[in-house]
């Protein structure tokens, strides 16, 4: 297997030009030129699998060919591209599309409402909905939690390094803690006790948000017992419930909402990465429609409607026609599952636990640097993959849906190596 220190790339304008907050670029040090399905290649030709998937960007892969084609038809034929939120062709497709395919199949009722590109623009459109629909100002969050970079956003994402990237005060939040934070707390206790006490200090919050798989936050898995119980806290107390699916929608954990399996029905679902089929900038915000109680313009941006995107995410819908890909994902999961429990037994002294479910798995390391060792191991042997958690202690699998189980066993079998060769650095 070629290494890629046996080669290399000039990133000197990139390093010349480019902010120092680049970051992905440090991890994967090499100039990308191709790619396809779940397959990256760079300048130099070398190839690598992607167990990255545009930070869950790219769940039908690199130039999905299905996609590719309904876009280039759409650009050769001169096409609406920009249009803000006026009403074009692609966004009634995508629009009756996504009630045909997702919604109704599922019995569910929500309107759609698009906030601008990025999930950070969902998750904001969300909290100030909340806000203006209950007339109060708190909303509850939960540790190691991650919902985006704006002001809003970070004031209910639990890492300290985003949060003090602010330079202001983030008000307007109480973090609580997430499912099994502590062996010895029951949180929805916790919370519920927060919430019945008039001493103790929480005002009666407008919403909670939260995530059903924290990806960036480490990859932790709340259970359906837990993600029940605090919809049955939201009815109880009239408290606006927020799922943000921004990472693990879109089929990540298996089904298209990650919280279908839990029952649970939130007032507002924020969607974003994969919900743009191509890795287009796209997002959306779920709204019931009893909640719909903006005015025209009360939120707004330039690009709210990128026609582009409607395009590619109507294609992409018709991968949940049927519930093959579905099953596929549960599939690949156990696969997932299995090959990472193997690594982990064979590594007892690095302290593994294995995490996640579906598309979305990871081995959390107990020892400081660890993770990040065995990325950078991988990334020298043709396999890109990042870290997540606060201390960046998880090695996180994360590829496109798409993927073969070629592909799949192969990433897997880079991984093994890359958790030896990281031990043998130490």
């Amino acid at each position: 297997m070629t290494s890629i220190t046996e080669a290399t790339t000039d990133m000197s304008t990139f390093e010349t030009l480019e902010s120092e907050v680049r970051s992905y670029c440090r991890s994967f040090p090499t100039i990308f030129d191709k790619a396809r399905g779940y397959k990256l290649w760079d300048v130099e030709g070398r190839e690598f699998i992607d167990f990255f998937a545009g930070a869950g960007a790219l769940n039908y892969g690199h130039n999905n060919p299905q996609i590719k084609s309904k876009l280039i038809d759409y650009l050769t034929n001169d096409h609406v591209v920009h249009s803000l939120d006026m009403a074009t062709v692609a966004k009634e497709k995508f629009l009756q599309r996504f009630q045909q395919v997702i919604l109704e199949p599922r019995k569910m009722n929500y309107k759609v409402m698009f906030p601008g590109p990025t999930g950070a623009n969902s998750v904001e459109s969300a909290l100030k909905l909340a806000r203006k629909v209950t007339g109060r100002q708190t909303v509850i969050s939960f540790t190691k939690a991650f919902h985006g970079m704006t002001l809003g956003a970070l004031s209910v994402t639990g890492n300290s390094f985003k949060r003090h990237g602010a330079g202001v005060p983030l008000h307007h939040a109480v973090s609580m803690p997430y499912d099994n934070y502590h062996d010895d707390v029951d949180s929805l206790s916790l919370l519920e006790r927060y919430l019945e006490d008039e001493g103790s200090g929480l005002d009666l919050p407008a919403a909670i948000i939260l995530e059903t798989l924290q990806g960036e936050g480490g990859i932790n898995v709340a259970s359906n017992t837990w993600l029940q119980r605090i919809e049955d806290i939201c009815r109880r107390w009239d408290i606006l419930l927020i799922v943000d699916d921004v990472q693990v929608g879109c089929g990540r954990t298996g089904t298209f909402f990650s919280f279908e399996e839990a029952g649970i029905q939130p007032d507002m679902i924020c969607l974003s990465k994969s919900i743009g089929g191509y890795g287009l900038p796209f997002a959306i915000t779920l709204i019931q429609p009893k909640l719909d109680k903006w005015a025209p313009g009360e939120h707004n941006g330039t690009f709210r409607g990128h026609n582009l995107a409607f395009v590619a995410a109507t294609e992409a819908l018709t991968y949940w026609e049927t519930d093959k890909l579905e099953r596929e994902i549960l599939r690949k999961g156990e696969i997932l599952q299995q090959a990472l429990n193997s690594m982990t037994a064979k590594h007892p002294d690095t302290e593994p636990e294995v995490r996640g479910r579906g598309l979305m798995q990871g081995i959390a390391f107990g020892q400081e640097g660890f993770a990040e060792k065995v990325c950078a191991a991988a990334f020298e042997r043709g396999l890109i993959m990042e870290t997540s958690g606060p201390d960046s202690e998880v090695a996180k699998v994360m590829p496109p849906l798409i993927i073969d189980d070629e592909g799949l066993n192969k990433g897997l079998a880079i991984l093994e190596e890359s958790i030896q060769a990281a031990k043998n650095t130490r």
